[in-house]
């Protein structure tokens, strides 16, 4: 048994740990890079043009002293900054690292190759949506097709805090079965898609429903600047685990949020299927729910009401709401 002593010493020796982490200018530009996005050792490689061993020493450290965390991805490991420890002392010296480290430029030949590693992964998701715009719904029907979390949706989008119904954003509508519900309570509706068979798909149920107020457009949420636009309300169902970076997606998606305005994400839990990836063309095996309130809080969004619940087959569904702040 431990001493009271040997017990006290504890986080001392941790932040100890985390100064000599920190006391390395590479593993303090790992940390930056990690700010937003989540890589493998691999992709780490490319970013900083070292061997591989080199990279796996420099994360060990990090990991050690409790500043990146690590989630599989079937056969591959990626690495994300680590949530600020519960106690005082370690949290607070993590998230005042983790603040100067932001604080720092990131380097035009770093932010060059987060470019390419994250073109490289929308193609390979674009290709994947391309090659099987036809297989849609049966790929989706092996995890959870739009009819079990329909209804859900539906109620999350009727509870919520909406102040006006002008204009509605949904990002990568699928099949377009959830547009024909946003048409009937929004004066408008955009539908942003970064597959043209996917959008096409999405043209042809909104021409056979008549949805007149729908307006569909493609590309991704860098497009969304350029539009300029001021939603009430975007929706986004079972999109994020298919895209590069999802905390990218949710700072794009609120700087088009109105003041007041409500993002609903709806998107699985953690899982480890890794026949998904394959079977599915996804990126990512779920979420933590602290995944996206992590990211939504980065995003200066605030949390709303949540809704989690199981399927028969081992997958977990999470409903969130965000809301952006109502400028006083």
């Amino acid at each position: 048994m431990s001493s009271p002593d040997a017990i006290a010493d504890r986080p001392a020796e941790q932040l100890a740990a985390l100064l000599k982490a920190a006391a390395d200018p590479l593993r303090l530009e790992v940390l930056r890079v990690l700010a937003r996005d989540s890589y493998g050792v691999l992709e780490l490689v490319s970013i900083f043009d070292l061997k591989q061993s080199s990279m796996s020493h420099h994360l060990k450290v990090l990991a050690s002293a409790g500043l990146v965390a690590t989630r599989r991805e079937g056969n591959s490991i990626f690495y994300r900054r680590a949530l600020a420890s519960h106690d005082p002392l370690l949290g607070d010296a993590q998230r005042r690292l983790f603040h100067s480290v932001d604080s720092l430029p990131l380097a035009e030949q770093l932010q060059a190759q987060l470019d390419e590693i994250q073109s490289e992964r929308e193609a390979a998701s674009r290709k994947f949506f391309t090659e099987n715009a036809g297989k849609f719904r049966e790929q989706a029907d092996l995890i959870a097709s739009f009819p079990i979390y329909r209804e859900q949706v539906a109620e999350a989008l009727l509870a919520a805090p909406l102040h006006d119904h002008k204009l509605a954003l949904e990002l990568g509508p699928g099949e377009g079965e959830f547009l024909p519900y946003l048409a009937e309570r929004f004066d408008t509706v955009f539908a942003l898609d970064n597959s043209p068979a996917m959008l096409e798909t999405s043209r042809q149920l909104v021409q056979s429903e008549g949805l007149n107020n729908v307006e569909l457009i493609l590309g991704d949420t860098k497009r969304l600047a350029e539009l300029e636009l001021s939603a009430q309300c975007i929706v986004v169902n079972m999109v994020l685990h298919h895209t590069p970076s999802p905390a990218q997606i949710f700072s794009d998606l609120a700087n088009s949020l109105a003041s007041g305005g409500v993002l609903l994400v709806t998107d699985l839990c953690r899982h480890d299927q890794a026949w998904a990836q394959d079977a599915c063309g996804d990126l990512w095996l779920g979420f933590e729910p602290q995944d996206l309130s992590q990211w939504s809080e980065a995003a200066g969004l605030e949390e709303g009401q949540s809704i989690y619940f199981a399927l028969r087959n081992g997958f977990q569904i999470q409903i969130r709401e965000f809301i952006k702040p109502a400028l006083t």
